[in-house]
């Protein structure tokens, strides 16, 4: 995938409000493979949602959004499985981790659908982000801070042409911004892959192509 496209797209919950002023929304938008994109929002302006309808997750929106020309919505559940397997990664604002399982089980279970990532480099990964110590522990005891950090690493353990990321550094120190977004620029230029970050008030520090207002 090269790139993402939204054509006049709207959360429909947005559609009878007047004089709507954005970057992203009621536009013309593509964002392309190898770039990345900072989307800045305030809250309620429907940037989770834009993560979702782009990850696939959700389809209440308006307007067309396309994969090189696709238009998503005519995808069958197989290949959009396929897609999130090999080619879109997201990090979720809310992070969906599990729990009941450890911080490398929660990476485990990605990885095995994906093959990508060897043990000793989810494992190195643990380490510059300060968390290693945590490997064998539950998410669920884990701050969360600490579960973003499991949360981005388990976003890294599959092949990209895009990942989202949705308000990756929310609860970090600038400390630990700076190490994701590091590890992040090492990944994305391994990969090639295209980086969409968004944000409410504190950016993950990346040298961004563009920056939009939603």
């Amino acid at each position: 995938m090269n790139t993402i496209e939204l054509q006049q797209t709207l959360p429909e919950v947005f559609a009878g409000r007047n004089g709507i002023v954005s970057d992203v929304w009621h536009r013309q938008v593509a964002f392309q493979k190898g770039q990345k994109y900072l989307i800045e929002a305030a809250s309620g302006t429907g940037k989770s949602s834009l993560c979702s309808y782009i990850y696939g997750y959700r389809s209440d929106y308006q307007g067309i959004i396309s994969f090189d020309g696709e238009n998503i919505r005519k995808f069958p559940m197989a290949r959009r499985v396929e897609i999130r397997r090999r080619s879109l990664g997201m990090l979720f604002q809310e992070l969906r981790l599990f729990d009941e399982l450890t911080a490398w089980e929660n990476v485990q279970l990605k990885n095995r659908l994906t093959g990508f990532r060897e043990k000793k480099q989810v494992k190195r990964w643990f380490e510059e982000l300060g968390i290693a110590d945590k490997w064998d522990q539950k998410v669920g005891r884990m701050s969360f801070g600490q579960q973003q950090r499991v949360a981005f690493v388990r976003a890294l353990c599959q092949p990209l042409d895009f990942v989202l990321m949705d308000e990756p550094v929310s609860h970090l120190d600038d400390g630990n911004a700076q190490i994701m977004a590091r590890i992040l620029t090492e990944e994305a230029q391994k990969l090639g892959a295209g980086v969409i970050v968004t944000s409410i008030g504190k950016n993950l520090p990346l040298a961004y192509d563009r920056v939009m207002k939603l």
